[in-house]
């Protein structure tokens, strides 16, 4: 563990997904699913930390990363409580054992303490005032941070619904009602069969994803008409690998249609 690279976040250690991975001798992706699978299980701030917008823009300019991170567009830190979660989810030897070996090398961090009545009065008096004044910028700091980051959390419910892809639904709602009226007028059904194409072909469950954005765009203070009129194509559109994994579907429903 000893060959970690050290990253800081909020005043604690944290872990990307691949040290985590690489820890529990595991591959990212099956970090990744553990937690899309349990998701509701996992608190943001104590669990883990979503880096996204100009937080994650400041984390990749004074964090050294490895090469594939630099081009993510949200990068999740796991905290030790985190940790311990996805070493529940593996529940093997070897994660088990990396959990301990992390918990005493990694996240708790042994401090070196001064003995103060070692030190004479003069300094001691320093030392108090230091500790005094210290205390509140840190508290005036975390208090800036909490307003941006409810700044944040606005700007990212509004791109979620005033940023839509309008050219790209029209097409793919016009792709399937051409295909429908050519297979009889079953447009549900072919929506529905559209979206099961992309659950086996993208390794997804989009009712898990839907209820996950919606509780999410919930705690962050979303009216209760944005959050009823979303719908899996929000989810779809919010990940760029299932939207173009959606779209080669689509083509193809509507091209198979033709020879029908």
């Amino acid at each position: 563990m000893n060959n970690l690279t050290v990253i800081e976040h909020r005043g604690q250690r944290v872990l990307t997904t691949l040290q985590l991975a690489e820890s529990y001798k595991t591959d990212a992706k099956h970090i990744n699913d553990n937690f899309q699978n349990n998701r509701k299980r996992y608190t943001l701030g104590k669990h883990y930390f979503e880096l996204k917008d100009e937080e994650l823009k400041n984390f990749k300019a004074t964090t050294k990363i490895s090469g594939n991170l630099k081009f993510a567009p949200v990068i999740y830190l796991w905290t030790e409580k985190g940790a311990w979660m996805h070493a529940k989810s593996l529940n093997t030897d070897k994660a088990w054992e990396a959990y301990e070996m992390l918990v005493d090398e990694y996240y708790r961090m042994k401090e070196q303490t001064i003995d103060v009545s070692m030190l004479g009065p003069e300094l001691q008096m320093f030392k108090h005032l230091f500790d005094g004044v210290a205390k509140v910028q840190i508290e005036s700091l975390e208090t800036k941070r909490q307003l941006s980051e409810v700044k944040t959390t606005v700007n990212v419910i509004q791109e979620t619904f005033l940023q839509r892809d309008s050219n790209w639904r029209k097409s793919i709602n016009s792709m399937l009602n051409q295909a429908a009226s050519r297979l009889g007028g079953e447009y549900r059904e072919l929506r529905n069969d559209s979206y099961q194409k992309l659950e086996e072909r993208g390794r997804c469950n989009l009712n898990v994803r839907l209820t996950n954005l919606k509780e999410r765009l919930s705690e962050n203070g979303a009216t209760k008409t944005k959050i009823n009129q979303t719908t899996k194509m929000d989810v779809i559109e919010s990940d760029a690998r299932l939207k173009e994994i959606y779209t080669t579907i689509v083509k193809e429903l509507s091209i198979g249609s033709l020879s029908k």
